[in-house]
This record gives C-alpha cells, structure tokens and sequence, in this order.
C-alpha cells in the first residue's frame, strides 16, 4: 500500500506573551558563537510556524529553498518508495537545521520531514541563510562541520547495510540513537529516551519489525537492554560496540564489503 503524506495546514506563530521571539533562535546550535544581539536579528528576519504530530512539513521533491531551524519539538526525515516501504534517515531534534541543503545546491527535496511531536520552526529564505554564511565565518564552520559529520554518519550506515547482518545493524543503530561513538569505550550505559518502536527502528536499518523485535528481546534476556517505561537503556556499552566491530573484522563481512 502506498503512504500518502499531506502538507499540513500550517499556523503562522503570533506575537503576545510566550511567542516565539522571547526566546527566539538563541538555541540553534549552528548559531552558538553569535552574540544575543545577532542572534535575536536574525530571529527577527525568519517566519515562525508551528505543526502538530504527524504533519508533514516537507515532502521529497519539493523545490523549496527555505532553510528550517527547530526551536522546540522534534521531527524525522523519511523516504517512502512507490510500494509503500518506508526509509528512516534520522530524527531531527530542537537546536538542529534542515532544508540546508537544498539551499545550498539548488536541487529538491530528498525525503519528507514529519514531525513526531509538537514542533516550532522559524524558517529563513535561502537567500538570506547564504548571506549568513559569508557574513558570519562561525556559521559557516558549524554548517560544514554538521555536512561532514552527515556524509560520515551516511558512509557509515552505506558499510553496515553492506556487510552487518541484520543482528548487527540493531546494535549499530542502538549506539546511533543512543548519541554514543562506538570507539568510545568510557561510558558504561546511555539511555534512549524515548525509545523507538520496532517498526520504526526497523525502516532505520532495512529490516523488517519482527527481526528487531527478536533481537532486542535476546539483549533483554542476556542484561544488555533493558525497558523502563517509555525509555531503552543500554547497560554496556562497550559490549554493544565489541560485538559491531568484531561483526566488522568477520571474513565473510570483508567479502561482503569487496563484492
């Protein structure tokens, strides 16, 4: 069954008490090293809107231009195929930046953008986002430090899909979501928080629900998950991380990687 998604009918945030602009654009971590007062001008020049769950705000192929700043709320970037089968590229959380990249090199949309919960976007012309750029070499450097660690993240998945078995593509993505680098071998435990369903872990790695769920129930019985409440916690780390690289370095994935 083909999904369908819908442009939401969007609502253009107001002024008054609460608005947007009291906080205005201060959390965007691209902007970090701005001062207030730049910060707050450029919160003046964007356009503020607001979506509920499950609204749509981009759709791939859209040939808009305008560069989006999630003030609050959370949303994912997803692929659906003509069949009906669905991509998860990664969520998209308050702080972040999308529609960059089409700003950038002119081309539309790759993936829709829907929100998973309530979310608040100021939006900046293209135009004016490239000015920001060349204005401000702060900017610029957390923009091509965030393209870089993207076509990272993307070289990374490419390798996993190519060479991990299903079992060890849940182990990748659980360090993944858990914001935890799998070489880093310090932290002891993390928290996915909250914890996705096993549907929508399963459009992140190309599998299907049921293969993850038997895979999280066997972390479960072995104490290397555990669910509490709406949350996942990952109790070793540094387990999780030795069994994706000792998948790596098996014979059969080197293969898999030449072939």
């Amino acid at each position: 069954m083909t999904v369908i998604s819908l442009m939401p009918q969007h609502v253009e945030a107001r002024g008054g008490p609460g608005a947007p602009l009291t906080t205005g654009l201060a959390g965007i971590a691209i902007l970090h090293d701005l001062t207030p007062a730049e910060v707050a001008a450029l919160s003046r020049q964007c356009r503020w809107r607001r979506y509920g769950a499950g609204q749509t705000i981009l759709q791939a192929g859209d040939r808009g231009r305008d560069v989006y700043f999630v003030v609050h709320g959370r949303a994912c970037a997803m692929y659906h195929s003509a069949n009906g089968h669905e991509v998860r590229f990664g969520d998209i959380q308050a702080g972040d930046v999308f529609g960059e990249f089409a700003a950038i090199d002119g081309a539309p949309h790759m993936a829709d953008v829907v929100c998973v919960s309530e979310t608040l976007l100021a939006v900046m012309p293209a135009s004016r986002f490239r000015e920001v750029l060349l204005r401000h070499e702060s900017v610029c450097t957390a923009v091509l430090r965030r393209l870089t660690r993207i076509a990272r993240t993307m070289s990374q998945r490419v390798i996993e899909f190519s060479t991990l078995p299903v079992r060890g593509r849940v182990h990748a993505e659980l360090l993944r979501l858990a914001r935890v680098d799998g070489t880093d071998r310090r932290p002891r435990g993390a928290v996915i928080a909250p914890a996705p369903t096993h549907a929508d872990m399963a459009s992140r790695i190309s599998t299907h629900r049921e293969a993850v769920s038997r895979e999280l129930a066997r972390l479960a019985r072995t104490g290397l998950v555990e669910r509490r409440g709406n949350d996942l916690v990952l109790r070793d780390i540094a387990a999780l991380a030795s069994m994706v690289d000792e998948t790596l370095e098996e014979p059969h994935c080197a293969e898999a990687a030449v072939n």
